[in-house]
């Protein structure tokens, strides 16, 4: 019998044993987070990832509950991502959010703490903030996000521990091969964020045929990809039926020849990025994504 891709691992610089595979949130509201996260821990899946900007940290903390209740799991069995937000960026401030978020999730410690977005001049106070947290037991592992090779070794140069994740926009049309190899040379594993590239991706004739060879969906295709390159995926799904779907990759592999046809679909192609966005600067730091049910999710 084939083993679930929700079953497999990799083990981080730490020593911390993480899913290879997950459930993302982003774009999705309070009681929408909380159905998708439900139904992903009902149906195997074990890593979990949400951020503050978001706004849905208190939709994903009752799903995780619901999720174990129905499932008779244990919180342990689990693997919680979430993130800092660029207006919290800083030493003290970022301490301060940590609490709020373990409040609003309604968890007592956090799986993967990550820096959202590198916000210049203050992405060393908060890193040093993260391994205070990491050092007191409070996070299993810590690590960045949306941070270019520049950024990371700037930030290797300030750490006393070395981040286990970067998590990057990754997907055939942004394939990040440069930040890649340098996360590879660091001991640091990439993990995708948009894994599946959107509907450009999802359409492109050389998936959509892949996906006919294979008899698989093109977002199998994709996300088996993914998961050749060694690179941790959390596609987002609403949807019982390709939340269900999304995992069945584990029974068929790519052949060498069918990776590189996707490995030459890389165009670098930022959904968003330093020059497009505002996250990044301490000036404008984004904002809080605030939906119609925040007020009935607020504990």
């Amino acid at each position: 019998m084939t083993k679930s891709i929700l079953d497999k691992t990799t083990t981080l610089n730490n020593g911390v044993k993480m899913p290879y595979f997950g459930l993302g949130v982003w774009q999705t509201d309070n009681h929408t987070a909380q159905n998708s996260v439900t139904e992903a821990i009902k149906n195997g899946y074990r890593l979990i990832d949400t951020a503050k900007e978001y706004g849905n940290q208190a939709g994903v903390g009752k799903g995780i509950r619901e999720g174990l209740k129905e499932t008779g799991g244990n919180r342990k069995d689990l693997f919680i991502t979430t993130k800092v937000f660029n207006g919290d960026a800083g030493y003290d401030s970022t301490i301060r959010a940590f609490y709020d978020t373990l409040h609003e999730l309604q968890l007592t410690y956090i799986d993967l703490y990550l820096i959202h977005w590198p916000v210049d001049g203050r992405y060393i106070d908060t890193w040093h903030a993260l391994e205070k947290l990491y050092k007191d037991g409070l996070i299993r592992a810590i690590g960045i996000s949306n941070f270019d090779n520049e950024r990371l070794q700037d930030l290797l140069d300030h750490a006393s521990i070395t981040p286990a994740i970067n998590q990057m926009e990754y997907n055939p049309l942004n394939q990040e091969k440069e930040i890649h190899e340098m996360a590879r040379m660091t001991g640091i594993q990439l993990e995708a964020w948009s894994p599946l590239g959107g509907g450009e991706a999802l359409n492109d004739p050389i998936i959509n045929q892949l996906a006919e060879k294979y008899d698989k969906t093109a977002a199998q295709i994709i996300l088996r990809w993914n998961y050749q390159q060694d690179v941790i995926t959390i596609p987002k799904s609403t949807h019982q039926k390709r939340i269900i779907e999304n995992s069945q990759i584990a029974d068929f592999e790519l052949s060498d020849e069918d990776v590189q046809k996707i490995q030459e679909m890389d165009q670098k192609k930022h959904t968003i990025w330093y020059d497009e966005f505002d996250w990044y600067n301490a000036i404008k730091p984004g904002t809080v994504q605030t939906w119609d049910d925040t007020e009935e999710y607020k504990a």
